[in-house]
């Protein structure tokens, strides 16, 4: 379900959420790679587990997340409804060198079977901005 009436509300939450570099480079992970395990995005951002907990959950509040379990794992995805336009926001940053260099990790640690996606064989949808 893909977004049908923009508000001011729903829009400053998304860009309150997005002012920060952190997040930014956690939404751009994850909308080029359509699901990601809270460990995975750990290792590649070398942030702390806080941190990124903390992020998640920010973003998760704003409405532009939602996550499911399996196992022991917890996997973050972009809700349809904000897809769109997170897209669009991302598109401005996405040449940045630093998330040139996080989906560069992410290829590096997929391909050599370092993530959580590979230890329950999911496969990252590979969605391009």
């Amino acid at each position: 379900m893909r977004l049908k009436h923009f508000n001011i509300e729903l829009g400053a939450q998304i860009f309150l959420a997005s002012s920060d570099t952190s997040r930014l480079r956690i939404l751009h992970l994850i909308l080029t790679n359509g699901e990601m395990c809270i460990t995975d995005l750990e290792r590649i951002l070398e942030f702390t587990q806080t941190k990124t907990s903390r992020h998640l959950l920010y973003l998760k509040n704003s409405g532009i997340l939602t996550s499911r379990k399996i196992n022991q794992w917890a996997f973050y995805q972009i809700k349809d409804e904000v897809f769109d336009i997170i897209k669009q926001i991302l598109q401005f940053v996405s040449r940045d060198p630093v998330m040139q260099q996080d989906q560069s990790v992410f290829k590096t640690m997929y391909s050599n079977r370092e993530l959580s996606l590979n230890k329950l064989q999911i496969k990252p949808t590979s969605q391009t901005i």
